[in-house]
């Protein structure tokens, strides 16, 4: 592409892991695939990029690494822009472009998108049997029919590798929280609150991620504008209608099954211009991943509920340490006000004035001792009972 970007060509992972450690600036880094799952590494800029691809700079910032924008599916005329956590990629009709190609978490995105998205090898199998086998060539026919167009076929993939990244990352979390949470209800301390509450800044973090891609997936699922503008090959094909095979452009011939592709997506095409828009095919592939992500979410929603009941037990025994507490307190108030009254009885006799029971009556130290020890006992249980009547303290 001369100074405008730079094209290599990329055979396999091992490759890309090596050229990882010559490489100083990832952030131009994008990998190209097309229909054949062939690679090419892309070091260009972003105006480069917006010219091969035909999209707007307002578009292409989404997928800024530098800038934080929420997890985004947007559907344009000729592209899909998708920004789904690291998946940060633009998918055409018949190419995939994918930043960063050289994170380690978009390594398996590329062999996965190298894997699927070039047609299924029994169709090429069934098309070379055909001349052997002619009755073999219906299920060719039908298997073509099922096949998913290209930009849905790259749009399963990410949405696949993102919601098993989260899953994955959500099952993790649970390895550590459950028990981090048995251990703290075992033994409350400093250390594992600390840890525990490490844990769910954590998983509020993660909830967040994960709500983010589930909201956007509802979002798509509730708008049938919003899919049909996902329909990259029946634009094509629609504008392409009138056109017979043989005058298509030479770009949109050279795939290897383009050809099978523009009668079939053109009867599709033709058919729901006149009546409603035909979504179905991209709403069954986003329920189902809209059902994995929701059903992450749903192990979130339970671990977070699971906290919370753990933090409310913790509550309940802090609360029940409380009271004891409290209770300790009670008899210890009133064992001192028992004292009391016995200190004041050893004052009044231990004073320097003349009494009478000081002289010639040798039983009365005796019984003075006696009676008080009666009368603080008696004090110290009627607290005691007053205060389980009213509940203050247990039975």
């Amino acid at each position: 592409m001369g100074r405008d970007g730079l094209l290599v060509p990329v055979e396999s992972s091992t490759q890309i892991q090596v050229s990882l450690k010559k490489k100083t600036a990832v952030s131009r880094s994008w990998i190209s695939l097309d229909h054949n799952g062939e690679s090419s590494i892309l070091d260009a800029d972003k105006y480069t990029i917006m010219r091969r691809v035909q999209i707007n700079a307002r578009d292409l910032r989404i997928l800024d690494p530098l800038l934080s924008y929420p997890s985004t599916i947007l559907g344009r005329e000729k592209v899909i822009v998708l920004n789904l956590e690291h998946i940060k990629a633009i998918i055409t009709a018949d190419e995939v472009l994918l930043r960063d190609p050289f994170d380690d978490n978009v390594v398996p995105i590329i062999e996965e998108l190298r894997r699927r998205l070039p047609l299924g090898n029994a169709v090429y199998q069934g098309q070379g049997e055909e001349e052997e086998h002619p009755g073999v060539q219906h299920d060719v026919e039908s298997s073509e029919e099922n096949e998913f167009p290209f930009e849905f076929r790259a749009l399963e993939v990410a949405l696949e590798a993102i919601c098993s990244f989260l899953d994955a990352r959500t099952r993790e979390l649970e390895n550590e929280v459950y028990p981090a949470l048995d251990e703290l209800t075992s033994k409350i301390s400093s250390r594992n609150l600390d840890r525990v509450r490490k844990l769910k800044s954590a998983m509020t973090r993660l909830t967040n991620r994960v709500q983010k891609v589930r909201d956007e997936l509802e979002q798509l699922l509730d708008d049938d504008d919003d899919m049909e503008d996902l329909y990259l090959s029946r634009k094509l094909a629609g504008a392409s209608s009138p056109v017979s095979v043989s005058d298509a452009p030479n770009w949109f011939l050279s795939s290897p099954v383009i050809g099978s592709k523009i009668s079939r997506i053109s009867r599709g095409s033709a058919a729901t211009s006149q009546g409603e828009t035909d979504v179905e095919e991209l709403e069954m592939l986003l329920e189902a991943y809209f059902m994995q992500i929701d059903g992450t979410m749903n192990k979130l929603t339970t671990l977070r509920e699971y906290i919370d009941d753990t933090e409310d037990y913790i509550n309940i025994q802090l609360d029940n340490h409380r009271n004891q507490l409290i209770q300790l307190e009670l008899f210890l108030s009133s064992g001192t006000v028992c004292l009391s009254v016995y200190s004041v009885v050893a004052a009044i006799f231990g004073m320097n004035i003349p009494n009478i029971l000081n002289t010639d009556h040798g039983y009365a130290f005796k019984w003075v001792v006696i009676l008080a020890g009666v009368a603080c006992a008696s004090i110290f249980l009627s607290i005691i009972s007053y205060a389980r009547h009213k509940g203050l303290v247990g039975s």
